[in-house]
């Protein structure tokens, strides 16, 4: 491989040009990003810069080190067997890695709305949280919930629309979220569940049963989808609304792809995941730059998340179903700090912790090795993880 073009210029864009020096290669890279601006950190965009408390969240790159050829403001349009296609120009290569990432979804309607994707959408979305602003967001998920807690924090008048029956029903079960969903009363944030938007209107939503929320500002956190358009005509295969790679990132030869855009077989939960979590782009990267040049790792990770919410650090450690048992640490209904875990069998396939971020931490060890469990030692939350370990 004599030039390798990474599209996309987010965390896994910038850690696939690492991971390639890291791994060796001296050849020519070009990084490509449709935003202006060099690579930024995206979870602080709900987090500390809506509280004021940084402006800049710039990742760390020692550019002049990694000898990276850096275009900003260059979005990817096409890309044929020997070039990735732009506004300006082909690029020609004869490696790529796909990190364009995600865009959010947008209501239908003709009022103004906001979206939370960018770093220019978190600053202008803190301008406009001033007390007594009354903000309407569609979407009780992990955004959503952050969102609700940092506007009501500068004193907002919040109203959160979701269409499922329970809060963060995008991750959780019923069972385990409904113990989450006295935390937005508490902060009294009016979260109506069941709810569903008919069309974004000026001053606030219409909903489907004829009824309306007033708003000063509307922000859309209902989701988000993989940036693939560009790539319509390039003979690759799609699955999750994402590209379809092998366990390897591979798309086909000479072609991975990382973040939010991968869809990839995952052995250990029997099926195909397509993970939007800043985990997935911290550590894809190094999988696909190891592809490119002749490796033979590959990747099957126990997928993390987190969030702080409503005064609370929440974390979810791997991927569960219906069929997997619920077992309990602590109670959810009278203690501050607890978990739910999933078991499929005596192993360990998820876990949901409030406020107790070391059992997250061992449950993902223990998950990623397939460790087997005792269940009665694994409900004991005086108890740590790794002691519930049987073999």
């Amino acid at each position: 491989m004599e030039h390798c073009v990474v599209v996309g210029a987010g965390l896994a864009g910038l850690n696939t040009a690492v991971a390639l020096r890291n791994q060796g290669y001296s050849e020519r890279i070009t990084l490509l990003g449709a935003e202006p601006c060099p690579p930024y950190d995206r979870p602080p965009l709900s987090k500390e810069l809506l509280r004021g408390e940084v402006d800049d969240t710039t990742l760390p790159a020692d550019w002049s080190a990694l000898e990276v050829d850096c275009r900003w403001g260059v979005a990817a349009t096409g890309l044929d067997e020997s070039a990735v296609r732009t506004a300006v120009g082909p690029v020609p290569c004869d490696g790529v890695v796909v990190a364009t990432g995600a865009a959010p979804v947008r209501l239908p309607g003709d009022g103004p709305q906001r979206t939370l994707r960018s770093i220019d959408d978190a600053r202008q979305l803190r301008a406009a949280l001033r007390p007594g602003a009354r903000l309407a967001i569609v979407g009780a998920g992990w955004i959503g919930a952050e969102v609700a807690t940092e506007a009501r924090r500068l004193g907002c008048q919040v109203t959160v629309v979701e269409a499922a029956d329970w809060p963060l029903a995008g991750a959780l079960p019923a069972e385990v979220a409904s113990r989450c969903a006295h935390w937005w009363a508490a902060a009294d944030v009016d979260l109506r569940v069941g709810a569903k938007v008919a069309a974004v209107r000026t001053g606030g939503l219409e909903l489907t049963d004829g009824s309306v929320v007033e708003a000063d500002e509307v922000l859309c956190a209902v989701g988000v989808r993989p940036r693939v358009d560009w790539l319509a005509d390039s003979g690759l295969a799609f699955a999750c609304g994402g590209i379809e790679v092998d366990d390897r990132l591979a798309a086909r030869p000479g072609v991975c792809a990382v973040g939010d855009v991968a869809a990839w077989p995952s052995t250990r939960y029997g099926r195909r995941l397509r993970v939007e979590h800043w985990d997935t782009a911290l550590r894809a990267p190094a999988v696909a730059a190891a592809t490119l040049l002749g490796g033979a790792e590959t990747y099957d990770p126990v997928p993390y998340v987190w969030s702080e919410q409503f005064g609370r650090y929440t974390q979810y450690v791997g991927m569960h179903d219906d069929t997997d048992e619920l077992v309990w640490r602590g109670d959810p209904d009278a203690d501050a700090a607890w978990a739910a875990c999933w078991l499929s069998g005596d192993t360990v396939r998820a876990v949901f912790t409030v406020d107790r971020p070391r059992d997250a931490m061992q449950a993902r060890k223990v998950a990623e090795r397939g460790q087997r469990v005792d269940r009665q030692l694994l409900a004991d939350p005086a108890v740590p993880v790794k002691r519930a370990v049987v073999d």
